[in-house]
């Protein structure tokens, strides 16, 4: 069934722009007008900037025409996180208390600037929860952000925006953020491929005030969309003073080695790291990936990792960074933030240097742990959330016992601690009960630290094994 451009992988887009099948300006105005037509119903979009964007595809249209592509994202449509700077642009952070006249919006930060040098086409900003702090995508400035695949339903955050915007064909490309989950959430709940690569390969600036909490990552609708997007994103920034310098080797180059085979490979699978709880459509999708996963070759070996929650020590050393970032607006701005927000800082409050320096303990451990558990496995295979996504607008579901947004995502933010590289991938549809549709869950590839890469080959062989669904071709009636 023939697909519109719109939807073309980035990777299919730079062969077709280099054979001139497609155009950078075509697919990048034909893009433009699925935004202006499908942004209102899923609200991902807080700012497009239709001038720049086709002159960006332009320009990239000309070094094509002469043969001399910037590289394998020339001419491909991204959109950009609202808690990334984006020079010529306000980054609001979802929040009424920035006003966008107070800076020059000069400035890109390394995400940015590298997708920029690419050639990529930067449509415009998606939306995030006010200053990227919870797992839901809702702000007072710029209302709710919905699911693609429902739009009564979440898409999950704090790269909501990102997910949906991707999951809808309304750009091919997005940056998104992860301080918790922030990029496995949200792909997981729409259907697409998120990566919180390891902490320090994608660097940050201006530094985040959850300090080595906080990655930037590729939020994509193919695995190989995502190695490429890596590739770009990586490397040294002297701006981060944590940022690695690039790798030695590319990983979409490492993935085209050998995508279908894992015979030698060595996967952990834990179904709830010894404290969650997954729903019945959750757990079994994530038991026929793993099928798939063995019958690829691969040596899996379900463990227990026995975790206790480790939410106590991620809410000392998360909202110490959000207490911090709405004290440096001054008095009254709790008066005027996220009310979730608000409330939140009152619960996590008074922590002492002690707090800190014990939730920074366990994270050691942890780390040392998962190190210990890397020696043995290539791979940990878990759920990436327990359930499908949920009502939008609400910071947690309605059986929820607990205000804290860590409740309901057991999977996510433990690894942020680790600081290990984490990839979702969607592993079917579950739900879609009195005529609602079925909706997306996730399976999560935890690797070693700095060895990205792994994880990606591996799900790029169970992708091949057990291909995406895609909205568009829901659409089509094709699934």
């Amino acid at each position: 069934m023939e697909t519109t451009a719109r939807w073309r992988s980035a990777v299919d887009l730079a062969i077709d722009y280099a054979s001139g099948a497609l155009s950078p300006v075509d697919v990048t105005a034909e893009i433009l007008d699925a935004i202006t037509a499908e942004n209102k119903a899923i609200n991902a979009y807080c700012l497009v900037d239709e001038d720049a964007a086709m002159e960006s595809a332009r320009a990239s249209a000309r070094r094509y025409a002469a043969g001399r592509p910037l590289g394998p994202l020339d001419g491909v449509p991204v959109s950009i996180k609202d808690l990334l700077l984006t020079a010529g642009w306000p980054t609001l952070r979802g929040s009424e208390l920035i006003n966008p006249g107070d800076m020059q919006w000069d400035v890109d930060a390394p995400a940015v600037a590298r997708l920029r040098e690419a050639g990529a086409v930067l449509l415009g900003k998606v939306t995030t929860p006010e200053f990227g702090w919870k797992g839901v995508t809702d702000s007072l400035r710029h209302g709710v952000t919905r699911n693609p695949w429902d739009t009564d339903r979440t898409s999950g955050g704090s790269s909501g925006g990102s997910a949906a915007a991707v999951a809808a064909g309304l750009g091919a490309l997005s940056v998104g953020t992860d301080g918790g989950g922030s990029i496995r959430i949200p792909a997981s709940y729409c259907g697409i491929v998120g990566l919180k690569p390891t902490f320090g390969r994608v660097p940050l600036y201006p530094a985040s005030p959850f300090g080595s909490l906080a990655h930037a990552g590729p939020m994509t609708r193919t695995v190989a969309d995502c190695a490429v997007m890596l590739d770009v994103l990586s490397g040294f920034d002297s701006r981060d003073w944590w940022a690695m310098p690039a790798p030695a080797a590319r990983a979409a180059d490492v993935l085209a080695q050998r995508p279908r085979d894992l015979t030698g490979t060595r996967i952990a699978y834990s179904a709830d790291l010894g404290f969650g709880s997954n729903s019945v459509g959750v757990q079994r999708n994530t038991e026929a990936a793993v099928d798939v996963l063995r019958g690829l070759g691969a040596q899996v070996t379900e463990v227990d990792i026995e975790w206790q929650d480790p939410a106590w020590a991620y809410h000392i050393l998360w909202f110490s960074g959000a207490e911090a970032v709405v004290r440096a607006f001054g008095p009254g701005a709790t008066e005027k933030i996220d009310p979730g927000l608000a409330r939140a800082l009152v619960r996590h409050r008074d922590f002492s240097a002690a707090d800190y320096l014990d939730a920074t303990a366990l994270r050691m451990s942890m780390g040392v742990q998962m190190g210990k558990l890397h020696e043995s496995f290539d791979v940990l295979v878990t759920p990436t959330m327990p359930t499908v996504a949920f009502e939008a607008g609400v910071d947690v579901p309605a059986e929820s016992e607990s205000q804290d947004w860590t409740s309901w995502t057991p999977y996510s933010y433990p690894f942020n601690l680790t600081g290990q590289p984490a990839l979702t991938v969607p592993s079917g549809f579950d739900g879609g009960e009195a005529g609602r549709p079925a909706l997306p869950t996730g399976l999560q590839f935890v690797g070693a630290r700095h060895h990205d890469d792994t994880i990606l080959r591996i799900a790029a062989a169970y992708e091949a094994a057990a291909p995406f669904t895609t909205l568009d071709s829901i659409t089509k009636g094709s699934r």
